[in-house]
């Protein structure tokens, strides 16, 4: 799985909201990083599905509501311990001005869940 990656992901757990038809779903994630995350849920969406979702993330008073694709899913047939059944989630940008702005979310959460030392070097900061 990790070469479907190109950005350092952080374990996490977000609550994530988004709608499939007329049904409302609540699921999580289980890692993030600056150019999507992980959904862990037992009905993925179709991979190529361009769907908005809302992040509860606690740095912030409202939900991070982001747009993004489906890249890949693991079914629940698929699924291992290791690999739990979810979607891929490549985040899409609206403008340079989004993308800076989530990526800083981003870079706190992981900053707040590893400690300062480790974000930084996983981000390969200085």
């Amino acid at each position: 799985m990790s070469e479907r990656r190109r950005g350092t992901r952080a374990p996490i757990e977000l609550n994530v909201e988004y709608k499939r038809v007329n049904t409302f779903f609540s699921d999580y994630t289980r890692n993030i990083s600056k150019g999507g995350t992980f959904i862990r849920t037992s009905r993925p969406l179709d991979v190529g599905t361009e769907f908005v979702f809302a992040l509860r993330v606690p740095l912030l008073d409202e939900p991070l509501r982001l747009r993004g694709t489906v890249k890949w899913i693991i079914t629940a047939e698929e699924s291992s311990p290791q690999n739990q059944p979810g979607m891929g989630i490549e985040f899409i940008y609206a403008d340079t001005d989004e993308r800076r702005a989530t990526e800083g979310v981003v870079e706190r959460l992981m900053a707040r869940e590893l400690g300062e030392t480790l974000s930084h070097k996983l981000l390969k900061k200085r």
